[in-house]
C-alpha cells in the first residue's frame, strides 16, 4: 500500500477504513469517478458562514475547520492557524505516536526475579519486583503474580521483596491544576501504579453515634484521611463546598462543608507512589506467601538475578482504545513518558515524552510550527495545538492504514465512551454518525474526529471552544460543536442532493438526445 499527501491533493491507493464495523467504500474510486466530481457541486460557503455566525458563540474562542475527505475539499475554515488548549483531543497526537513508536505487540510487562536458589519450596534470600509502569496494573495482578510461584511450589521468600523503579520521577507535567491533583483523573503517573493509583471511599453524613467521617474501601493500603468536613443541608452550592489537603506520604485532610445530608463517593489520587506500591505489596503478601524479610525500594536486579514469574498488560491497541473511549488520562500519559524512553534510550519524563512526540509526528509529515506540547493527555493547560495541526494527525490516521484502527476506538456519538450521553449526540442528526475524541476541562469544550454521511463521504472536522464562562455550563445546553456539525451536515446533504438533482437532469438530457 502506498499513500501520500500534498495540500492540494489527494493521492492514496488503500481501501477506506471502517468506522464502527460499516465499511466506508473504496476512496480510489471516488476520486477516479469522473461522474463522481462532476455530481459534487461546490458548497455556498457563504450561506453556510451565515448560519454559523447566528450560532457562534459570543463570549468564547472558537477555531473550526471542516474537510470533505471524498474529494479532499475544504468546506469550513475559521481560525484554523490559530493555537487553543487542545484538553483531551491531545490523546490523538498520543495514540498516533505510541503506535508508530511502540507498535501495535507492545505490552507493558511487571516481573519478578530473584537471584536466589530454590530449596524445598523456600527461596533462599530476596525476591526483584521490577514495575514497568503499566497504567492498568492492579493488585489482583500482583496476586496472580505471586500465585503462580506457588502453583510452583514456591511458599515462601526468605529475603525481602524489592520493588525496582525509575528515581525521582516526574509524576506530574507543568501546567497541571495544582487543585486537580488530589482527583483520580490526575493521579501521579509513575513506574509504580497499583489500581490506577487510586482510592475509594466515601464521605458519610453524622448518626446518632458517629460524627461525619470518611471511610475508605479495604484496599486502600496505608492511605489516611481525616476530616472535620460537615454535611450543611440548608446551604448553596456557592459557599459551601469541600476541600482536599494533601498532606504528603498519602495522608489527607478533608475540610470544608457539603450541601447535602447523604453520603458521597470519594475517589482520591495517591500522592507518593512508592509509599503505595510498599503498602500495598505488604498486605497483599500476607494472604499470598511467607516473607521473612521487608517490602523494601531497591536500586536494581542484580546481574545474576532469573526471572521467575511475569505480568502482562492488554496490547497496545486495546490500552489505546480505552484511552480514546474513556478519555483515560493515566494511559495517555504512562505511553507518554514510555515513548520518550523508547526514542531516547533514557528515563520515561514529560519532558523526553513532549520532544519525542515532536520529532515522531514531525517525521510522519505533521507541521507542529508553534505548537506547545507538555504532555499526553491534555491535562496540561499549557498545550497549545491548532484546529489545522489536530486535522492534518486526523487525515493521517484516516490516510495510513498503521493508524485506522484509530477510528473505531473513537467514541461513537450517543452509543459509547464520552459521546454516549453528551448532549446534542444522543440522537439524529449526530447519532451514529459522529465519530470524535473529545476534550473537555474547565472553560474548554473541544471535539475532533469524523462524521459519517450518506453517499460513502466521510467529513473531517475539528472544533476548538476556549474561554467558556462556567455559567454557560450551568446552563444545560448542548456544546456549540453540537450546532456546528448539525449545520455542517445540513450543508453537506442539501449539497448532495443538488448534486444529484444535476446529475439525473444531464442524464436525461443525454437520453433525450
Amino acid at each position: 500500500m502506498t499513500y501520500s499527501l500534498n495540500k492540494d491533493k489527494l493521492q492514496a491507493s488503500f481501501t477506506r477504513p471502517k468506522i464502527k464495523g460499516l465499511l466506508l467504500g473504496s476512496l480510489v474510486s471516488m476520486l477516479l469517478s469522473t461522474q463522481a466530481h462532476a455530481a459534487i457541486h461546490p458548497m455556498d460557503e457563504s450561506i453556510l458562514a451565515k448560519q454559523i455566525a447566528d450560532i457562534a458563540p459570543r463570549h468564547s474562542q472558537v477555531a473550526l475547520l471542516a474537510r470533505d475527505l471524498s474529494t479532499n475539499t475544504l468546506l469550513y475554515s475559521q481560525q484554523a492557524d490559530t493555537l487553543f488548549i487542545p484538553a483531551s483531543t491531545q490523546k490523538v497526537l498520543t495514540a498516533v505516536t505510541a503506535l508508530a513508536t511502540l507498535g501495535p505487540d507492545f505490552r507493558y510487562v511487571t516481573e519478578l526475579w530473584s537471584d536466589a536458589p530454590i530449596r524445598q519450596g523456600h527461596i533462599a534470600g530476596s525476591v526483584y519486583l521490577r514495575f514497568s509502569g503499566d497504567p492498568t496494573l492492579t493488585q489482583d495482578d500482583l496476586k496472580a503474580l505471586f500465585a503462580h510461584l506457588q502453583k510452583q511450589g514456591i511458599t515462601s521468600i526468605e529475603g525481602h521483596l524489592y520493588l525496582i523503579g525509575d528515581k525521582q520521577e516526574q509524576l506530574q507535567a507543568p501546567g497541571w491544576v495544582w487543585d486537580d491533583l488530589g482527583i483520580c483523573f490526575a493521579a501521579p503517573v509513575s513506574s509504580y501504579i497499583i489500581n490506577q493509583n487510586c482510592v475509594y471511599g466515601q464521605f458519610a453524613p453524622s448518626s446518632a453515634k458517629h460524627a461525619s467521617e470518611v471511610k475508605l474501601r479495604a484496599s486502600s493500603f496505608g492511605v489516611k484521611v481525616s476530616s472535620d468536613a460537615i454535611f450543611s443541608p440548608k446551604a448553596g452550592h456557592d459557599f459551601c463546598q469541600l476541600d482536599l489537603v494533601r498532606l504528603g506520604q498519602n495522608q489527607y485532610h478533608l475540610r470544608g462543608c457539603y450541601p447535602g445530608n447523604e453520603a458521597i463517593p470519594l475517589a482520591i489520587a495517591i500522592s507518593d507512589p512508592e509509599k503505595f506500591a510498599m503498602d500495598t505489596l505488604t498486605a497483599t503478601l500476607k494472604g499470598e506467601m511467607s516473607l521473612s524479610g521487608k517490602v523494601k525500594i531497591g536500586n536494581a536486579i542484580p546481574s545474576k538475578a532469573k526471572l521467575i514469574a511475569s505480568h502482562s498488560s492488554a496490547p497496545l491497541p486495546e490500552l489505546l482504545k480505552t484511552m480514546l473511549l474513556k478519555s483515560d488520562n493515566l494511559i495517555a500519559d504512562s505511553l507518554f513518558k514510555r515513548v520518550g524512553q523508547s526514542y531516547y534510550k533514557a528515563q520515561g519524563s514529560f519532558t523526553h515524552g513532549a520532544a519525542a512526540m515532536r520529532h515522531i509526528l514531525t517525521e510522519l509529515g505533521i507541521d507542529l510550527t508553534n505548537a506547545n506540547i507538555v504532555d499526553g493527555s491534555g491535562l496540561s493547560r499549557y498545550n497549545l495545538l491548532s484546529a489545522k495541526q489536530l486535522a492534518d494527525v486526523l487525515a493521517l490516521i484516516y490516510q495510513d492504514a498503521r493508524f485506522h484502527s484509530l477510528i473505531d476506538s473513537l467514541p461513537e456519538a450517543g452509543v459509547s465512551g464520552t459521546l454516549q450521553y453528551r448532549l446534542g449526540y444522543t440522537k439524529p442528526p449526530l447519532k451514529h454518525r459522529v465519530f470524535a475524541k473529545t476534550g473537555s476541562m474547565q472553560g474548554v469544550a473541544n471535539l475532533a474526529g469524523f462524521m459519517r454521511l450518506a453517499q460513502q463521504r466521510d467529513i473531517l472536522f475539528v472544533v476548538l471552544e476556549n474561554g467558556i464562562s462556567p455559567e454557560t455550563k450551568k446552563q444545560r445546553k448542548p456544546a456549540f460543536s453540537a450546532d456546528f456539525l448539525t449545520r455542517l451536515l445540513s450543508a453537506v446533504e442539501t449539497q448532495t442532493q443538488t448534486s444529484q438533482t444535476t446529475t439525473t437532469e444531464l442524464n436525461t438530457v443525454k437520453l433525450s438526445d
